[in-house]
């Protein structure tokens, strides 16, 4: 008979025991945590938590509030070494976005030991009867976000939510009293998808004063007030849009009319956009965006990852982001403007697309080198001699790695019965990254 190798979790003696609880207090817990509680030493837990369960608590045990998280570790580091028993008391499951993660991280996983309770939003499903083995869980607990804008940065509060409603057809949300269900639909609003959702608040489950509301549309949540706690399910009642990612037609973009608009053509911004190198996360600039046709592709092509763009004139700017709301995108930042002046704001970029430079080529240039990340590619598009010579030198100048791409296409055209091919005018697309030994080498090995 075959021997069975087996891995066992090895235990602490004395582990913090992070107990997940609901609002019904005790009878939210079965006996072993229960008798745990009882028997601590050291109990940490939110104030109102602790004042749930203060008849459950030693009279000699000692209270700590839960409070800055660093400190809340060397606590309970202190306090194993002292061989105290310590319970803290987390709501729901302390693994779906509470602190036993964090806890472990910092600790080390046999430091602690996890009695998960029901989770609010598994309750709260339970309530409305959603299934929710394939939802999205999403977090914006944390902090106050503030109202959502659209074209917010990734740093904003409810970027991630954002960025879910796009992909997903069920989440689940974890709110706060900031972050509230009211501003959730706000957004879903303001990025044009609240006849794409309907949603349901779960408020002060298991309390007195329970009440779960089901079947809100965005525009009448957004108006209404909720009770603290609460979570949000969201659901979709409209098909997701599958819409093409790459090489969309020249005429599914708004165009300035009836004078010509600047937009980089569906040959040429398929090369670019593959010289680029994107990833699923990439960050991306998108320099003098014109109608956006560059930087809005690739926002499609980096679901993970955001695209700051930037144009000077206004009759293009408001264009741009005409295109980015027809597009249904979340993770594309548009700023009316003339490059350089913001781009330090920026995050240093995976990838970087000048269309325009306004005059400032050579600066632009060596500024966006500098800050690409590694492995990260500047693609360029010219039509002049002049702009193509000053990029060229600026690159040698500068010691990077280049190379010079004409491109030309020529498109089919009736005459009388037939068809006639008809020459778009030359476009440049030079392309670089930083130079170092490393790259000219695979450069001269690849040749």
């Amino acid at each position: 008979m075959n021997d069975v190798l087996c891995n066992t979790v090895a235990r602490d003696p004395m582990p913090c025991r992070v107990i997940g609880v609901l609002d019904d207090g005790a009878a939210s817990l079965a006996s072993p945590a229960l008798a745990h509680l009882r028997a601590a030493q050291l109990v940490i837990g939110a104030p109102r938590t602790l004042g749930l369960f203060e008849d459950e608590i030693a009279p000699d045990a000692e209270r700590h509030v839960l409070g800055a998280l660093p400190e809340l570790v060397e606590r309970i580091r202190l306090a194993r070494e002292a061989n105290q028993a310590v319970v803290l008391l987390a709501t729901g499951d302390p693994l779906c976005h509470g602190i036993a993660a964090y806890l472990a991280a910092q600790l080390c996983l046999q430091a602690i030991e996890v009695l998960p309770n029901v989770s609010t939003l598994q309750l709260a499903c339970a309530r409305v009867g959603l299934p929710w083995a394939d939802a999205r869980i999403v977090s914006i607990h944390a902090r106050d976000a503030g109202e959502w804008q659209c074209g917010a940065a990734p740093g904003h509060g409810l970027y991630e939510l954002a960025q879910a409603l796009r992909r997903h057809d069920r989440l689940l949300v974890l709110t706060s009293p900031a972050n509230t269900p009211d501003r959730v639909a706000r957004l879903l609003m303001a990025e044009g998808l609240a006849e794409d959702f309907e949603l349901a608040v779960a408020e002060r489950l298991n309390q007195a004063g329970e009440r779960v509301l089901a079947d809100l549309r965005p525009a009448d949540a957004a108006s209404m007030q909720f009770a603290d706690p609460n979570v949000l399910l969201l659901w979709r009642v409209r098909e997701r849009r599958q819409p093409v990612r790459f090489g969309l037609m020249d005429a599914t973009y708004a165009q300035r009319q009836p004078e010509k608009g600047l937009i980089t053509k569906q040959e040429v911004r398929a090369v670019s956009l593959a010289r680029m190198q994107l990833r699923a996360d990439s960050r991306v600039w998108d320099i003098g965006a014109g109608s956006g046709s560059v930087g809005l592709e690739a926002a499609r092509l980096c679901p993970q990852g955001h695209v700051w763009a930037i144009e000077k004139n206004a009759d293009d700017f408001a264009i741009a982001g005409r295109n980015r709301a027809a597009f249904g995108l979340s993770n594309h930042t548009l700023v009316h403007g003339k490059a350089p002046e913001g781009l330090d704001l920026w995050p240093d970029p995976d990838a970087v697309f000048i269309g325009g430079s306004g005059g400032e080529l050579a600066g632009l240039i060596k500024l966006c080198l500098k800050r690409l990340r590694t492995e990260g590619w500047l693609v360029m598009n010219f039509v002049t001699l002049e702009n193509l010579a000053t990029a060229t030198a600026a690159l040698e100048e500068a010691g990077a790695q280049w190379d010079v791409l004409q491109l030309q296409a020529a498109r089919s055209k009736p005459i009388l019965a037939m068809h006639r091919m008809a020459a778009e005018n030359p476009v440049w697309i030079v392309c670089a990254r930083q130079g170092n030994a490393q790259m000219n080498k695979e450069m001269m090995d690849g040749e």
